[in-house]
């Protein structure tokens, strides 16, 4: 009870953050001049990034696969493309509770451990991390004198207010509270704990979960692995740039444009408020005023198609996913090769 009362205290903080971004969105910029951007939209266009959406998404299934048959066990796209459109649809609701979710629902669906699942989730969600890192240091390179301004001002200006003494020294004392302490104690009392049943679950568990992490580097598909992530956040940006066209301020931005929106755009996805709201549109609107000076109404109303687009894909899509996988009645079908 008491988790479950935490968990909703966490789940209204983090929206009361998405919520308090969204209101600086519109703080400043007139409502009914952004209801006329979004209502002479160009929505074909926007159909064709759902479209794309939905491919990144089957690529993603399908990479996903690979490392699953690295470890010895086999599942159709199908399937995997149900449970991936699952975990999205969770992490509107709660984030990052989709990696949990998908790896919950296809184990069930398959009868593949939990444990192994969430290792390959981890060991994709890192190795995307790690591109998404390596595309935004690539785009500030590329774009030095167009982003060196808004990179001033929304990170190092915020990285040095926190680099000061005295926050330094409590990020120090929290490290040692947080890590240190934890490690030193289990040191201590190590031969009280590993008699523990506890101890056993929680030690197959991680040893599962290490498997799964290993993945990646057993890999036997490499290239067709590394083939599959281009194709993915190929689509990734193309979602981002067929949007454009959607709206007549933004419709002459380039491809090259559409890898910076999507890029620094996905850190407002990442961040730990339900379905990205507020923070997505924040860090978009940031991007189209302050590096391609679009007005602030046609900004905030390219933020918000595009991400009301996808989230409606998702949400529909997750739905009849989690309805067959869940609901409907189908053969389980699990093969260790």
């Amino acid at each position: 009870m008491k988790k479950r009362i935490l968990s909703v205290i966490q789940y209204l903080f983090f929206l009361l953050i998405g919520l308090v971004l969204l209101w600086l969105v519109f703080r400043k910029i007139d409502v009914k001049d952004v209801v006329t951007e979004i209502r002479a939209a160009k929505y074909e266009w926007l159909l064709f990034s759902i479209i794309l959406g939905v491919f990144s998404h089957i690529a993603r299934a399908m990479r996903w696969n690979l490392l699953i048959r690295s470890m010895g066990y086999k599942t159709d796209t199908t399937t995997t493309f149900y449970a991936v459109m699952v975990g999205y649809l969770a992490n509107t609701a709660f984030p990052r509770l989709g990696e949990v979710t998908r790896c919950g629902v296809l184990a069930k669906k398959k009868g593949i451990p939990f444990n192994a699942l969430f290792g390959t989730v981890i060991s994709e969600r890192v190795f995307d991390m790690v591109i998404l890192l390596v595309i935004i240091i690539a785009v500030i390179l590329f774009q030095m004198s167009m982003l060196s301004e808004f990179v001033n001002k929304y990170i190092f200006t915020y990285f040095t207010g926190i680099a000061n003494r005295d926050n330094l020294i409590m990020a120090i004392i929290l490290l040692i509270v947080v890590i240190v302490l934890p490690l030193v104690l289990f040191r201590i009392f190590f031969y009280r704990i590993r008699k523990l049943h506890i101890y056993n679950k929680v030690r197959d568990f991680l040893i599962g979960l290490l498997d799964g992490a290993k993945t990646i580097m057993r890999i036997r598909h490499k290239w067709s692995f590394l083939g599959l992530t281009l194709v993915i956040w190929t689509l990734y940006t193309l979602m981002t740039y067929t949007a454009f066209f959607a709206l007549e301020a933004t419709s002459g931005l380039g491809f090259f444009d559409a890898i910076t929106v999507m890029s620094l755009g996905s850190l407002g996805m990442v961040a730990p408020v339900p379905g990205g709201i507020g923070a997505y549109q924040f860090v978009v609107k940031a991007i189209l005023t302050e590096i391609y000076l679009v007005p602030s109404e046609p900004a905030v109303s390219y933020s918000i198609i595009l991400w009301a687009a996808q989230s409606f894909m998702i949400i529909v899509l997750g739905a009849i996913s989690y309805y067959i996988l869940v609901f409907k009645k189908s053969k389980l079908r699990y093969d260790n090769t």
